[in-house]
């Protein structure tokens, strides 16, 4: 538990900081606490990135993610539309539900989702991108020597990202509320 306070200390201080306005969520009461988002990057395996992509159209992509120490981490090609677009403009958002049910009966979605905004850079020192491969790497695969293999296999195409947390919400439908 106490890493978990960490965390959120810390993401507390980054977003504290922050000179600029992020908008605050029109449904205030569905609100997620902060140690409830970070349970969900920590826990969920999968996230949209999305980035400013080609001709000033969106770009989402799927990734697979690791959530430490206030960052995000995820990794990819070396070449192609999300690196070039990261290089371009490097303010992202990332989107993780947790929970995506539709109740058919009642036309209602039960979720549970964080949101967040940061700034994203390409890692270019070695021992910073296999760091990040490895978290990456062990959050999936428990096996240290898997994990290794699969780095030293994918090292010359590999790329890694790390994406300084510059804004955090969460959101969850009603009926979560009532539980509460």
């Amino acid at each position: 538990m106490g890493f978990l306070k960490h965390l959120i200390y810390h993401l507390c201080n980054v977003m504290k900081n922050k000179s600029f306005m992020f908008r605050e969520l029109r449904r205030i009461k569905q609100k997620l606490p902060l140690d409830a988002c970070v349970q969900i990057l920590a826990s969920c395996p999968t996230a949209i990135l999305s980035v400013h992509g080609d001709d000033g159209y969106p770009y989402g992509v799927p990734i697979n993610y690791v959530y430490h120490q206030g960052k995000i981490y995820f990794h990819g090609a070396k070449s192609g539309h999300k690196i070039e677009a990261i290089r371009r403009n490097p303010k992202v958002s990332l989107t993780v539900i947790e929970q995506d049910r539709v109740d058919a009966d009642t036309l209602s979605t039960r979720y549970r989702s964080v949101i967040l905004f940061g700034t994203c850079r390409v890692l270019e020192e070695e021992k910073e991108i296999h760091e990040a491969a490895k978290l990456f790497g062990l959050k999936y695969n428990p096996s240290e020597e898997a994990v290794e293999k699969e780095i030293q296999r994918e090292w010359p195409a590999l790329a890694c990202f790390e994406i300084q947390v510059d804004h955090i919400s969460g959101k969850q439908s009603k009926d979560f509320l009532a539980q509460d």
